[in-house]
């Protein structure tokens, strides 16, 4: 009792004189002590994309029930919801188990009390985008309607600044300069495709950067996290841990596992694959001064027929028809697609406008309509530079933070008791299914059933 005593007193912070919330001592699943103070703000900014969940859940346990990703030893998204309420938000930020779940929405469907965890979760994942940015102003930005201006400002700014400097610039690296239309690089004369290799390139390694320290931020986090085996050292190493979440990230198989909102499973597909689409003909594009395997003179733009131009459109309308379907989902079956926010609306518009202006930037250039043409390829640009600048701060963010939680579950070994739960749920579903089946035995007839 001396040493609980001792412990209880360790595990309280210290007196700084300031007023404090009441906290209230509990101990975790690993017997850690925890001092709760509960975040009013957080348990509000949470209850507003939950229907104010925490006058609702009564901790009955159907959502980690229903849910076929949960695993059996602290399963979600039973204790998020529990944390939700008492406002901890430091330890959910830190919960890799947030970004298991797909927001399938299976729990929140039936949740005898419309707490609606599901949209409860997704509403932590934007707070954890916008707690482990690099800066942090810009995540807050995104989720801001009245920052939009700024935001497509900054790219429509930095853009012409750099179109202005083309020809001084390109004279002093030793750029030639095209002087007509009728060149293989029909926008040249306007937007030379060495500065927009060189602009896009440059911004996109800025991003990479924000987004490696963001990753690592959250990584660090869930090491610290109550989701953890403290006394057990990982079962896998970091780098095969990444290469399986990759290969999750690319199949979707988790996602296929949801029962009540299927559909979403295609919309995803469409969406990701019409990106990956997209990225290896602009890697190509970007690559034709030093791509081994291009073989000849390199033609760019491509003619209609080319294969790569064909593999573009094909990704461009990929993208339009999943964000259609998404559109669908959120906006006729609102009890499966979840809650919708500006943040979740203002990617999907994002990707349709980078994919309707590139159609119509393509549809000018073949029938040479000047000067709207570069006018459209203009906006286009801008809208292509929005989504690669603020992709840390935004929904597309969420490729970069599930991966990277979900290699971290592999790494601690917490996908093994998921693929396990998996497992003995599909076994038993198909032991109920031989129990259910009718006997498939024949009856006797004839002599055979009148036989002694």
């Amino acid at each position: 009792m001396a040493e609980a005593e001792e412990s209880t007193v360790k595990a309280k912070p210290e007196d700084t004189g300031q007023e404090t919330l009441p906290g209230i001592l509990e101990v975790s699943g690993n017997s850690r002590p925890i001092w709760i103070e509960p975040d009013l703000d957080f348990i509000h900014t949470l209850g507003k994309y939950g229907e104010d969940f925490y006058k609702k859940c009564f901790q009955c346990g159907t959502c980690s029930g229903t849910c076929s990703l949960s695993p059996d030893y602290m399963p979600f998204p039973g204790k998020e919801m529990a944390w939700a309420a008492w406002g901890m938000k430091d330890q959910l930020l830190k919960d890799p188990d947030v970004w298991l779940c797909y927001q399938c929405n299976d729990c929140s469907v039936r949740c005898p009390r419309g707490a609606r965890p599901g949209d409860v979760l997704a509403a932590v994942r934007k707070e954890s985008i916008k707690h482990y940015a690099v800066p942090r102003f810009l995540a807050r930005w995104i989720h801001e309607p009245k920052y939009l201006p700024m935001l497509l400002g900054i790219p429509a700014a930095l853009l012409g600044i750099a179109l202005t400097v083309k020809e001084p610039l390109g004279r002093a690296l030793g750029f030639s300069a095209y002087n007509s239309d009728e060149i293989v690089y029909s926008y040249s004369s306007v937007f030379p495709h060495w500065i927009l290799n060189s602009f896009f390139l440059f911004f996109t390694l800025l991003m990479l950067v924000a987004m490696i320290a963001g990753v690592k931020r959250f990584w660090n986090g869930m090491k610290s996290s109550v989701v953890n085996f403290e006394a057990q050292k990982p079962v896998k190493g970091i780098f095969p841990s990444f290469v399986d979440a990759v290969k999750e990230v690319i199949t979707h198989d988790k996602f296929s596992k949801c029962e009540q909102s299927r559909s979403r499973l295609s919309s995803h597909l469409l969406v990701f694959f019409g990106f990956l689409a997209l990225t290896m003909v602009t890697l190509w594009i970007i690559t034709s001064g030093i791509n081994p395997i291009i073989r000849g003179e390199f033609v760019y733009p491509f003619n209609f027929w080319s294969p790569w131009k064909l593999l573009a459109n094909i990704g461009g309308a990929a993208l339009l028809a999943g964000c259609t379907l998404m559109l669908r989902s959120r906006l006729i079956d609102k009890e499966h697609a979840g809650g919708s926010s500006y943040f979740d609306y203002a990617f999907i518009w994002a990707i349709i406008a980078v994919v309707l202006t590139g159609f119509i930037t393509e549809v000018m250039h073949y029938i040479r309509l000047e000067p709207h043409r570069h006018v459209i390829y203009f906006v286009h640009l801008v809208f292509v530079c929005s989504l690669i600048l603020y992709l840390p701060y935004s929904k597309f963010a969420h490729i970069f933070y599930r991966t990277t939680a979900l290699a971290y579950a592999e790494h601690i070994g917490r996908m093994r008791e998921i693929e396990r739960s998996l497992a003995e749920d599909e076994k038993a579903s198909k032991d109920d299914e031989q129990k259910s089946a009718p006997e498939n035995a024949e009856k006797p007839t004839g002599e055979e059933a009148v036989q002694p």
